[in-house]
């Protein structure tokens, strides 16, 4: 399998994409505003405790205290060991008080409405090496399948390791010698001391230690010798990424190349990708596609056969699509970053041995993913559930907000609903007001609903009002937003409801061709409408425009003619 890196090194933001066999399956975004905070060591204050919760809000100097959850509080233990009674029954009461000084590392960034949750038992990542300084442990990464290399790795770390300290051998270090280990723990040692130095001279709260920059991590935990190659659009960042692999792994450095054009997310096809990445449906090789929606703590995927109708019979239609389904879930679970649960809703499948070859085509994607993901096997129905560890946000959080209008539901209120209701709303404020004028904006969709075909809906809601209606469409307004206002004198009315007068000479810019007439053009005067006779060639031109005739919802207008 080929294996790249691509990274794009902009003003405001450092963009990496993971690439294997050409495809997009990973995408890391830091930018100048939003500092990652994961991994980042705090010295910070115990602001409440919470014996209800198991928990406590702990001060770090960021906007939202962080989280504690007393199994992160309890003295760190040697991971194999079985916890005992006293730990299971632990109070927080009687771990933390209010107002005690703490050093804590963020394992999880602010998500949402949720503040930062840390624990105090710290790590602290090098290359070949995981430095546990609150713990006396040895392990050895899964990933590392031979025994003979885990009981090698395991005599050696113990060597290595500082007194009374853990260590994890990640498993980039498969095949390395001692002296590239001690090195390692050299500098995690070293850099150990440094924290606890800050902790005990410096201010509370207060960040002890920042988690190196986007580009310096993916040297650490990705480009490994199984990447093919690693590519960069910054000449000065290029510069320092050799600089690092002389001491990191000289090794690697023949595999690293800089590409200085304009745009190399884009020669790649990762833009393209991007943008298909905050969509929420996924169309799939055989012609099916997904339907994924995320929300806070839960992510529900739908397959559906789209224009796939296959060739034999429904079964092997199922089958294939589920099967194409499988592989680009995994996919999108890995270049959205999408944690927590997920629900994966495949077509039923009536044969057993169907349903498992689908289940294991998504295990073997899935151990590409070095995300902790939990497969819990497939229903009856065709449902699969899955956790994936989130620790960060999301691709789709990182790159968009909710909707200041809809507020993130997705949807907004039909022009039918929105007209019923501010229909209501006119009932009222015509008893409530003496004036014998009221003027009504809303978008162009409700406002043609109040009207009515013909002008029927406003000639019917006059009569029951015993007023004047001036109702106006402007694009300005969103949807759900109507503004209903009395006029009381002579001169209000005429300013607000026909600010153009017959014979009048304007320049207005053609907006769109009318609807039903297309040789007509439509432009409008702060929501009122001109239908301009012959303009709907025009559109997108700015001309001038002669008023011809004055109706009370919009004007009819000609081209005026223009002499040199």
């Amino acid at each position: 399998m080929l294996k790249e890196i691509v990274v794009n090194v902009g003003e405001e933001e450092t963009r990496v994409a993971v690439l294997e066999d050409k495809v997009t399956v990973e995408i890391y975004i830091e930018r100048a505003i939003n500092q990652r905070l994961e991994g980042n060591i705090f010295k910070g204050k115990v602001e409440n405790v919470l014996p209800g919760m198991q928990a406590a809000f702990v001060d770090i100097g960021l906007d939202k205290n962080a989280f504690l959850y007393v199994e992160d509080a309890l003295p760190s233990r040697n991971p194999e060991e079985n916890r005992n009674s006293l730990d299971l029954c632990a109070n927080i009461g009687d771990v933390l008080k209010q107002g005690q000084d703490l050093v804590v590392q963020i394992v999880k960034e602010p998500i949402g409405t949720k503040g930062p949750r840390i624990t105090t038992h710290i790590t602290l990542p090098g290359r070949y090496l995981v430095l546990m300084p609150t713990v006396d442990y040895i392990g050895i990464s899964r990933r590392i399948a031979d025994e003979q290399e885990r009981e090698r790795l395991k005599e050696l770390a113990a060597r290595v390791k500082p007194r009374d300290m853990g260590l994890i051998v990640r498993t980039v270090a498969e095949g390395v010698s001692e002296e590239e280990l001690a090195q390692d723990v050299n500098v995690l040692a070293k850099l150990w001391r440094k924290i606890i130095n800050r902790s005990n001279h410096g201010p509370v709260p207060n960040l002890l230690h920042r988690d190196l920059e986007l580009v310096h991590r993916i040297l650490r935990d990705i480009f490994t010798e199984d990447v093919d190659r690693l590519i960069i659009d910054s000449r000065y960042e290029y510069e320092r990424v050799l600089e690092l692999l002389d001491i990191i792994d000289p090794q690697l450095k023949i595999k690293v190349s800089v590409d200085e054009r304009e745009n190399l997310f884009e020669e790649y096809g990762i833009e393209m990708e991007l943008e298909k990445a905050v969509k929420r449906k996924v169309w799939l090789k055989c012609g099916g596609y997904l339907v994924i929606d995320q929300a806070e703590a839960l992510t529900a995927i739908d397959v559906n056969t789209g224009k796939f109708v296959g060739s034999t019979n429904l079964e092997d239609t199922v089958l294939r699509t589920n099967l194409d389904a499988a592989l680009e879930i995994a996919r999108q679970l890995r270049l959205r970053n999408i944690g927590g649960i997920i629900i994966v809703d495949f077509i039923d499948m009536l044969e057993d041995e169907h349903r498992q070859k689908v289940l294991e085509v998504l295990e073997k994607e899935i151990k590409k993913d070095k995300t902790k993901t939990n497969l819990l096997g497939i229903t009856q129905l065709g449902l699969v559930e899955m956790t994936r560890k989130k620790v960060r946000p999301s691709l789709s959080e990182m790159l968009q907000k909710p909707c200041p209008y809809c507020e993130g539901r997705g949807k907004v209120l039909s022009e039918e609903t929105v007209g019923i209701y501010f229909k209501n709303e006119i009932y009222q404020l015509s008893r409530q007001t003496p004036a014998d004028t009221i003027l009504v904006e809303a978008n162009p969709l409700v406002a043609a609903r109040l009207i009515g075909s013909g002008g029927s809906n406003l000639r019917d809601l006059e009569n029951k009002t015993g007023k004047n209606l001036y109702i106006r469409g402007s694009a300005n307004y969103h949807i759900e937003s109507v503004k209903i206002r009395p006029l009381y004198n002579k001169d209000d009315i005429e300013a607000n409801i026909v600010p153009v007068k017959t014979g009048e000479v304007l320049e207005v810019c053609v907006e769109e061709p009318h609807a039903s007439n297309i040789n007509d053009g439509i432009s409008r005067l702060n929501g009122f409408i001109l239908d301009i006779e012959g303009a709907g060639s025009l559109v997108g031109e700015t001309i001038p425009v002669e008023i011809i005739r004055v109706h009370r919802t919009y004007a009819k207008a000609k081209v005026a003619r223009t002499f040199n």
